[in-house]
């Protein structure tokens, strides 16, 4: 391993594990904040033992604490898999380990985590290869979560299921097993496929391959077999209702400090300076690694400024339209849309997508006036917040065709968000990019029909 390779590693591996600090820091913080010390392991449990299909609030389902504790676990898991297993820096390895951390504010714990990863193990044992270089599939594959949480914990049982009472069968088990056996043979199969379909410009490449596969997997279960779909049950939360249902002080300043100290970690380790940013901010992004073209500590400083912009986005619409707050699936999607900020997302070429969001709703928004009827969303709705964080892995399409192209391709993910997880039923995590998955499918025939000849880049032609 030569002297770059090296300094990349222990980047990657610094930049996972100090945001696990970070979690891990907010939860002692919020449940202080809270003073829900009696009830923060009992809270814990009643996440890793829910069903919990999209979208479940873990701030409700559990409480501030519990929800941040349970990122801290998952995340340190990742950090101890990455020492464990992988040697060798890669750039996808930060992609998934902020998949991980964000989804587990809504939907994924450290229970339903390790069989999609035991099965990718598993995969690589069978085709004897080495672990270290699929951690990063092993780390997406934890997408199917609420799969398993369903199949442990609801699935089985039908009518007799009752919520907040923990109960598991031998059957359970017998299914999860056998959904981990299925895992192993279709991920690694269809990750490369999706790739090629809408050829790299949906940088959330595994929301479109994990989407199809859901599809598949509750057409069967409910469909095919007659089961009836299960019924999204109610949970009553006292002390966040007491708060408005959203934590936007605590969250807020949490990435605030988290970002702050990003930023400051790159320019120091960048001679105390933001020299080559503005580079990094020209470059497309489509099939990009930051980490090799402009050096590590962009890449944290990256983290760092593109985290504000996201961070201000999100506390606008929040203040600016009635909709859902800072929710557990909001701060899980803030933390999501960091996933590529070392494989192509920078500030100026992710502004445009979030654009398109803003004009789709001015537009709806005008039109209802127009003709006196009620607006039927918001920019703070709970779909649109979690699909706008997602749509920000279509900014290949603003680098390589320009920014009216990716507003307009924000636009068409802002049309088709809010229908996609009925084909799942919820049960895949990366719903948002099945959308931008979706919408690539949709824009990119279009676009480089009429414009590629002309907005070839180097990077393309190679």
């Amino acid at each position: 391993m030569n002297i770059t390779q090296k300094s990349g590693s222990w980047y990657v591996k610094s930049i996972c594990l100090f945001f696990s600090l970070c979690l891990l820091g907010a939860s002692i913080c919020a449940a202080f904040y809270l003073k829900v010390w009696d009830t923060f392991l009992v809270d814990w449990l009643k996440i890793l033992t829910s069903p919990s299909p999209l979208v479940t609030d873990y701030f409700q389902l559990g409480n501030l604490a519990s929800a941040f504790f349970n990122a801290a676990m998952c995340g340190l898991a990742c950090n101890a898999l990455m020492l464990m297993f992988d040697n060798k820096y890669h750039t996808n390895t930060i992609a998934g380990y902020f998949l991980v951390v964000a989804h587990c504010f809504y939907g994924l714990n450290f229970v339903n985590m390790w069989p999609p990863i035991f099965g990718i193990l598993l995969y690589c044992r069978l085709r004897h290869i080495k672990f270290r270089k699929n951690l990063d599939m092993a780390m997406f594959s934890t997408a199917f979560g609420p799969f398993v949480s369903e199949l442990l914990f609801r699935y089985p049982f039908g009518e007799s299921f009752v919520a907040s009472t923990p109960q598991v069968s031998f059957l359970s088990i017998v299914y999860v097993v056998m959904f981990t056996l299925f895992l192993t043979m279709t991920i690694p199969a269809m990750l490369p496929g999706a790739n090629k379909m809408h050829k790299g410009y949906d940088l959330y490449n595994a929301g479109l391959a994990f989407g199809l596969l859901g599809f598949l997997i509750y057409a069967f279960m409910y469909k095919t077999l007659g089961i009836s779909a299960p019924v999204k049950y109610t949970i009553t939360n006292e002390v966040y209702a007491a708060h408005g249902n959203s934590y936007m002080t605590f969250c807020v300043i949490f990435f605030m400090v988290v970002f702050s100290l990003y930023t400051l970690w790159g320019w120091y380790a960048n001679g105390k300076s933001f020299k080559g940013y503005a580079q990094l901010m020209d470059d497309s992004g489509h099939r990009a690694d930051f980490i090799d073209d402009y050096g590590s500590q962009m890449v944290v400083l990256n983290i760092g400024l593109y985290g504000f912009m996201i961070l201000a986005y999100f506390v606008a619409v929040v203040l600016l339209t009635e909709g859902a707050g800072f929710t557990g699936p909001t701060v899980g999607v803030i933390i999501a849309a960091l996933t590529f900020t070392a494989r192509g997302q920078h500030p100026k070429n992710v502004w445009p997508i979030l654009a398109g969001f803003v004009a789709l709703y001015l537009f709806v928004l005008g039109l209802s006036t127009v003709t006196g009827s009620e607006v039927p969303w918001t920019l703070s709705t709970q779909g649109y917040i979690n699909a706008a964080a997602f749509a920000t892995g279509l900014c290949p399409i603003t680098g390589i065709f320009g920014r009216r192209y990716g507003i307009a391709a924000g636009v068409v993910c802002a049309i088709i968000c809010t229908s996609t997880s009925a084909i799942h039923g919820g049960f895949v995590l990366y719903n948002g990019g099945f959308s931008a998955g979706l919408t690539a499918l949709l824009v990119q025939p279009v676009l480089e029909f009429y414009l590629i000849r002309h907005k070839r880049t180097p990077r393309e032609e190679a």
